[in-house]
Protein backbone atom coordinates (compact mmCIF):
# COMPACT_ATOMS: atom_id res chain seq x y z
CA UNK A 1 0.00 0.00 0.00
CA UNK A 2 1.06 3.80 -0.58
CA UNK A 3 2.35 5.72 1.87
CA UNK A 4 0.40 8.94 2.22
CA UNK A 5 2.91 12.08 4.04
CA UNK A 6 1.11 15.51 4.98
CA UNK A 7 4.19 17.61 5.17
CA UNK A 8 4.48 21.24 4.81
CA UNK A 9 6.75 24.00 6.45
CA UNK A 10 5.18 26.11 9.47
CA UNK A 11 6.12 28.41 11.93
CA UNK A 12 6.75 27.56 15.74
CA UNK A 13 3.13 28.01 16.58
CA UNK A 14 2.00 25.49 13.49
CA UNK A 15 0.78 28.02 10.80
CA UNK A 16 1.66 27.02 7.01
CA UNK A 17 1.12 30.66 5.85
CA UNK A 18 -0.04 34.03 7.48
CA UNK A 19 -3.46 35.21 7.32
CA UNK A 20 -3.10 36.86 3.98
CA UNK A 21 -1.62 33.30 2.71
CA UNK A 22 1.86 35.18 2.33
CA UNK A 23 4.54 33.02 3.22
CA UNK A 24 7.46 35.91 3.08
CA UNK A 25 8.80 34.36 6.09
CA UNK A 26 9.90 30.90 4.72
CA UNK A 27 13.56 30.31 4.82
CA UNK A 28 14.99 28.60 1.88
CA UNK A 29 18.46 26.85 1.63
CA UNK A 30 20.50 24.30 0.39
CA UNK A 31 19.90 21.63 3.07
CA UNK A 32 16.02 21.99 2.37
CA UNK A 33 16.53 21.20 -1.26
CA UNK A 34 18.36 18.33 -0.79
CA UNK A 35 15.54 16.95 1.87
CA UNK A 36 12.84 18.48 -0.70
CA UNK A 37 14.73 16.64 -3.79
CA UNK A 38 15.13 13.55 -2.02
CA UNK A 39 10.98 13.00 -0.82
CA UNK A 40 9.74 14.18 -4.94
CA UNK A 41 11.91 11.13 -5.60
CA UNK A 42 9.85 9.00 -3.40
CA UNK A 43 6.51 10.53 -4.75
CA UNK A 44 4.42 10.13 -8.15
CA UNK A 45 1.21 11.82 -6.74
CA UNK A 46 0.17 15.01 -4.89
CA UNK A 47 -3.41 15.94 -3.67
CA UNK A 48 -4.32 18.94 -2.91
CA UNK A 49 -7.25 21.20 -1.71
CA UNK A 50 -8.74 24.05 -4.00
CA UNK A 51 -7.43 26.82 -1.71
CA UNK A 52 -4.02 25.42 -1.90
CA UNK A 53 -4.07 25.26 -5.40
CA UNK A 54 -5.54 29.08 -5.80
CA UNK A 55 -2.53 30.19 -4.19
CA UNK A 56 -0.21 27.82 -5.80
CA UNK A 57 -1.74 28.63 -9.22
CA UNK A 58 -1.07 32.21 -8.46
CA UNK A 59 2.43 31.74 -9.19
CA UNK A 60 2.10 30.57 -12.87
CA UNK A 61 2.51 27.10 -11.40
CA UNK A 62 -0.79 24.85 -12.27
CA UNK A 63 0.65 21.54 -11.46
CA UNK A 64 3.89 20.31 -10.03
CA UNK A 65 5.93 18.71 -12.78
CA UNK A 66 6.54 14.96 -12.57
CA UNK A 67 3.98 13.51 -10.77
CA UNK A 68 0.24 13.31 -10.87
CA UNK A 69 -1.74 16.25 -9.86
CA UNK A 70 -5.38 15.88 -7.94
CA UNK A 71 -7.57 19.65 -7.11
CA UNK A 72 -10.44 18.65 -4.25
CA UNK A 73 -13.05 21.62 -5.41
CA UNK A 74 -16.65 21.04 -5.62
CA UNK A 75 -16.43 24.54 -7.34
CA UNK A 76 -14.01 24.22 -10.14
CA UNK A 77 -14.44 22.81 -13.31
CA UNK A 78 -12.08 20.22 -14.77
CA UNK A 79 -10.11 21.96 -17.90
CA UNK A 80 -8.79 19.22 -21.11
CA UNK A 81 -5.71 21.45 -21.06
CA UNK A 82 -4.55 21.55 -17.57
CA UNK A 83 -2.19 18.86 -16.33
CA UNK A 84 -3.92 18.90 -12.95
CA UNK A 85 -7.32 16.62 -12.55
CA UNK A 86 -10.55 18.37 -10.62
CA UNK A 87 -11.59 16.10 -8.18
CA UNK A 88 -15.76 16.54 -6.77
CA UNK A 89 -16.32 13.42 -4.76
CA UNK A 90 -14.89 12.44 -1.22
CA UNK A 91 -11.23 13.16 -0.73
CA UNK A 92 -11.38 10.51 2.04
CA UNK A 93 -12.73 7.44 -0.33
CA UNK A 94 -10.96 9.18 -3.38
CA UNK A 95 -7.02 9.06 -1.43
CA UNK A 96 -7.95 5.73 0.06
CA UNK A 97 -8.84 4.37 -3.29
CA UNK A 98 -5.47 5.88 -4.62
CA UNK A 99 -3.24 4.46 -1.65
CA UNK A 100 -4.92 0.89 -2.85
CA UNK A 101 -3.15 1.26 -6.34
CA UNK A 102 0.24 0.62 -7.40
CA UNK A 103 2.78 3.56 -7.44
CA UNK A 104 4.94 5.46 -5.32
CA UNK A 105 3.69 7.97 -2.21
CA UNK A 106 1.03 10.49 -2.27
CA UNK A 107 2.02 14.39 -1.06
CA UNK A 108 -0.63 15.86 0.72
CA UNK A 109 0.28 19.48 0.03
CA UNK A 110 -0.41 22.56 1.83
CA UNK A 111 -3.51 23.38 4.07
CA UNK A 112 -5.61 21.48 7.05
CA UNK A 113 -8.44 21.17 5.65
CA UNK A 114 -8.13 18.28 3.37
CA UNK A 115 -5.28 17.13 6.12
CA UNK A 116 -7.82 17.23 8.60
CA UNK A 117 -10.64 15.06 6.32
CA UNK A 118 -7.66 12.33 5.30
CA UNK A 119 -6.69 11.79 9.44
CA UNK A 120 -10.30 11.56 10.11
CA UNK A 121 -10.36 8.40 8.38
CA UNK A 122 -6.90 7.37 9.32
CA UNK A 123 -5.32 7.97 5.49
CA UNK A 124 -2.36 10.03 6.22
CA UNK A 125 1.01 7.63 7.25
CA UNK A 126 3.50 10.22 7.58
CA UNK A 127 3.94 14.47 9.10
CA UNK A 128 6.86 15.69 7.64
CA UNK A 129 7.67 19.52 8.87
CA UNK A 130 9.84 22.25 8.13
CA UNK A 131 9.85 24.21 11.68
CA UNK A 132 10.60 27.62 11.34
CA UNK A 133 11.59 30.07 14.14
CA UNK A 134 9.06 32.13 13.78
CA UNK A 135 5.49 32.74 15.37
CA UNK A 136 3.48 34.26 13.81
CA UNK A 137 0.69 34.40 16.23
CA UNK A 138 -2.10 34.17 13.69
CA UNK A 139 -2.38 32.51 10.10
CA UNK A 140 -3.30 29.28 8.34
CA UNK A 141 -3.14 26.52 10.71
CA UNK A 142 -1.02 23.33 9.77
CA UNK A 143 -3.70 21.09 11.96
CA UNK A 144 -7.36 21.62 12.40
CA UNK A 145 -9.14 20.06 15.56
CA UNK A 146 -8.88 16.07 14.91
CA UNK A 147 -11.15 15.49 17.71
CA UNK A 148 -8.65 13.54 19.81
CA UNK A 149 -5.37 13.20 19.73
CA UNK A 150 -2.95 11.53 16.65
CA UNK A 151 0.06 9.31 18.22
CA UNK A 152 3.18 9.81 15.91
CA UNK A 153 6.46 8.39 16.07
CA UNK A 154 9.74 10.36 15.71
CA UNK A 155 11.76 8.92 12.31
CA UNK A 156 13.70 11.45 11.80
CA UNK A 157 15.28 14.80 13.41
CA UNK A 158 18.04 17.47 12.68
CA UNK A 159 19.00 20.86 12.20
CA UNK A 160 18.75 22.81 9.49
CA UNK A 161 20.10 26.02 7.78
CA UNK A 162 18.52 29.16 9.08
CA UNK A 163 17.64 27.79 12.69
CA UNK A 164 15.03 25.38 11.09
CA UNK A 165 14.31 22.20 11.76
CA UNK A 166 13.14 18.95 9.83
CA UNK A 167 10.98 16.71 11.50
CA UNK A 168 9.54 13.34 10.35
CA UNK A 169 7.49 11.63 12.37
CA UNK A 170 4.93 8.53 11.31
CA UNK A 171 1.51 7.87 12.39
CA UNK A 172 1.29 5.21 14.95
CA UNK A 173 -0.54 2.04 14.08
CA UNK A 174 -2.84 2.56 16.32
CA UNK A 175 -3.73 6.20 14.87
CA UNK A 176 -6.08 7.94 16.64
CA UNK A 177 -6.79 7.65 20.36
CA UNK A 178 -8.82 10.35 22.88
Amino acid sequence: MRTVTYGAACSLDGFIARSDHSIDWLHWSRDVGEITAKFWKSIDTVVMGRKTYDVAGSGGRKAYPGVKNYVFSRTLKPDPESEVEIVSEDAAKFVAKLKREPGKGICVMGGGELAHALFEAGLIDEVGLNVHPILLGKGIPMFLDAGGSIELQLVECKPIDGGCVYVLYRVAANGNST
